[in-house]
Order: structure tokens, then sequence, then C-alpha cells
């Protein structure tokens, strides 16, 4: 059975300006006892999904920032990843910060299993990183990616984002080139968004956020849409553009109905058509795991028709979009039947094709995809 793992590191040296994500800034003295609970979560919980299912086709340790933790404690947790899941595992990402590896700590992500790499580098420009409040400066991400390289790694993603305060059409441009040219196989590109309790929010009820306009934020997504597949990196999901065969199959699997186990504080899980969340406090985490506590809690569980509308969300999010197959076999119900009308009103307006596989956006529709995203909402 396909399945896959995600691990939570919620530590991070500094909290970015933009990020609403469960990390915490000044918590080393946490990470031991945390990477502990995580090593007994690992070994027990994971063990017993191995063994119900089968190796898990992708691992991703996210955060946070992973590779805060200290060399030692990394090592530990890639030693609990292997004996509860083995070493065959297909894809398996760590998520990095420039700012915080080296060429020794690259060998030991590899020695521990690791294939592919996610660097979170957001832009390239050294007065835009300080604006946002990244740890690093462009020439150490630049260093970091050739490091990686120079310890064998071949599937290497870059982050960047676009909409950022004071950044320009020429910025991005400047980033999408030098990404290119550091001979990458895969880039997601985000849109900034002001998120409620972040830095940035603050700054912008104060009227201290200077952000590009609307149009300006538009050409900038209209560059990166339009000169990425002619770098050879095609678009295969709303943000993230990769070259021929090196596409994030764990990513892929959140928007494909694929079932996944979550470990860690705030690690979301989706197993069996129920969703999990686990508990974000780091503390509460650490003496949960510890004390054999209940640290997951159900997420309500989906209607029947909220189902069809998330399955429906997450394929449209894709290159391939919603199959007709799938949804037939998930639901017994036929896409036409459910959303004939919905998918002629698209298509009429430019935003999705649809034929005999079943519907997908458009460029247009992959533009404005929450115009369309909104009319696959049934009740």
């Amino acid at each position: 059975m396909q399945w896959g793992v995600y691990i939570h590191i919620p530590f991070c040296r500094q909290k970015c300006f933009y990020c609403d994500f469960p990390s915490f800034a000044g918590k080393e003295n946490r990470m031991e006892a945390y990477v502990e609970a995580l090593c007994q979560q690992v070994k027990i919980q994971g063990l017993s999904y191995r063994q119900k299912w089968g190796i898990p086709a992708t691992i991703y340790i996210g955060g946070g920032t992973p590779t805060a933790l200290p060399q030692a404690l990394m090592e530990k947790v890639l030693a609990a990843v292997t004996e509860a899941f083995g070493t065959e595992i297909g894809e398996f990402t760590v998520e990095c910060n420039p700012g915080t590896v080296d060429g020794d700590y690259f060998k030991i992500l590899q020695a521990g299993g690791v294939n592919r790499l996610s660097f979170g580098v957001q832009s390239f420009q050294d007065a835009l990183l300080k604006k946002i409040g990244r740890i690093h400066s462009g020439a150490e991400a630049c260093e970091a990616v050739k490091l990686a390289q120079q310890a064998g790694f071949v599937n290497i993603s870059v982050d960047l984002m676009y909409g950022l305060p004071g950044q320009n059409l020429t910025d991005l441009q400047a980033s999408v080139a030098q990404a290119d040219t550091l001979g990458i196989q895969h880039i997601s590109i985000y849109g900034l968004q002001v998120e409620e309790g972040t830095a940035f929010a603050r700054m912008e009820e104060m009227g201290k956020l200077p952000l590009p306009t609307e149009d300006e934020a538009e050409a900038m997504y209209d560059y990166m849409t339009k000169q990425l597949p002619q770098l050879g990196y095609q678009r295969y999901e709303v943000s993230n553009f990769a070259k021929a065969g090196f596409e994030s199959r764990h990513n892929r699997s959140y928007w494909h109905d694929v079932p996944y186990l979550g470990l860690g504080a705030a690690a979301h899980s989706y197993l069996e058509g129920k969703r999990y969340a686990a508990v974000t406090d780091i503390e509460a985490y650490t003496v949960g795991i510890k004390n054999g506590q209940e640290i997951w809690e159900l997420e309500e569980e989906p209607s029947f028709e909220h189902a069809m509308e998330e399955f429906a969300f997450l394929a449209l999010r894709t290159a391939e979009g919603i199959s007709r197959k799938a949804f037939r076999d998930k639901f017994q119900r036929e896409l036409d039947e459910v959303y004939g009308q919905v998918m002629a009103d698209l298509r009429g307006q430019g935003l999705l094709v649809v034929d005999q596989a079943g519907c997908r956006l458009t460029e247009k529709g992959f533009k404005y995809g929450n115009l369309a995203f909104a009319e696959f909402i049934l009740s």
C-alpha cells in the first residue's frame, strides 16, 4: 500500500516575519527531550504502521527548521527512522535552512538515508532576506546548495517567494536566474500571504509593511509561470515546478488522497479517511509521549459532501486535475453527476479543461484558482 510519513521539527533559530507555522525560536533547551520523545513515537507508532502497510513510499522531515537540531540529535532522529521504516525509502526529504548546514551536516543526512533536500531560500537578495527575517545571506544559500551537491545530493529543491516587502520584478528575475544557475531539480515559488499573528500582520496594521502593488505582484506571477517552463521546470502543481522526473512524490501524495502518518508536535495525519492533529505545545507533546498519553485529536469527521469537496480542491491543485476514475472509485458517483454544471461554467470562463479523463485548471485557472475552487463547494 502506498503511504507516507511526515515528521515535524518545531525549532528554528529565528522566527521569520511571515511565518505562521508551528515553530519556535529560543527553545534549544527543549530539543533533547523533544527528540527523545519523537524517537519513541517513531519507533512505536511508526513501526506499527509499517507492519500494517509496509514500507512507506516517502518520508518528509519538515518544520520549523529540522537542521536547527545539532548534528548529534539529527543522527538520533535518522537512526530511529531507519529502525522503524528501513533503508529502502524511495524519497526521503529533509528541509534545510542555508544558515544551519555545512558539509559535515550533509554527510550525516546522507548517511541516514536522506536522498532529497529542500532549501528554504526565499530570495537571493540580502536586503530582502533581512526584511523577511531570514538568518542567511544569498551567498550562504548558494554555498549550501553547492556543498550539498558536493556531498552527493542530486535531488535538490529551492523555495522562493514573490510579493515580498520592497521586492520588484527585477529581484524575482535575479533569484530565478540564480536558482537555475545552481543546477537544481525543483523550484517552489510562493506568493506572500500576510497571516494573522505574524510579525508582518502587526507591521501591516501599523502601516509599516511596504508590499508591492497588485499589478506588481501579478507581473511577478506571470514572469515565473512563463520563465520556469522555458528553463525546463514544468509546473505540476499550483506552486511547484520540476525538471522531468523530479516532482516531489511526498507532496503529490497530499493532493492525490494518499494516507500519511504525522509524527511529532503539531504534525497532522490522514489515516483511513480521517484527519488527526497532534498537540502543538512542545512540552505537552514531550510529556504526553513520555507518559503514554494521547497526543492526537481527531479533527471533525468530514461529511460525504465535504469529502468530495476536499478531494476536488486538492486534485485541482495539480496539473493532472480531477480524475473521473479516481472520483468514481472513491465516491461511487460520476464526476459529471456531482460537478457537471460547475465544470461547464468554469470551462466557459476559460478556467477549466474538461475531457474524458476528467478536468484540470487552465493557466488562467491556476492564476485565479480561488475562483475555481469556490465553485466546487457543494453546500
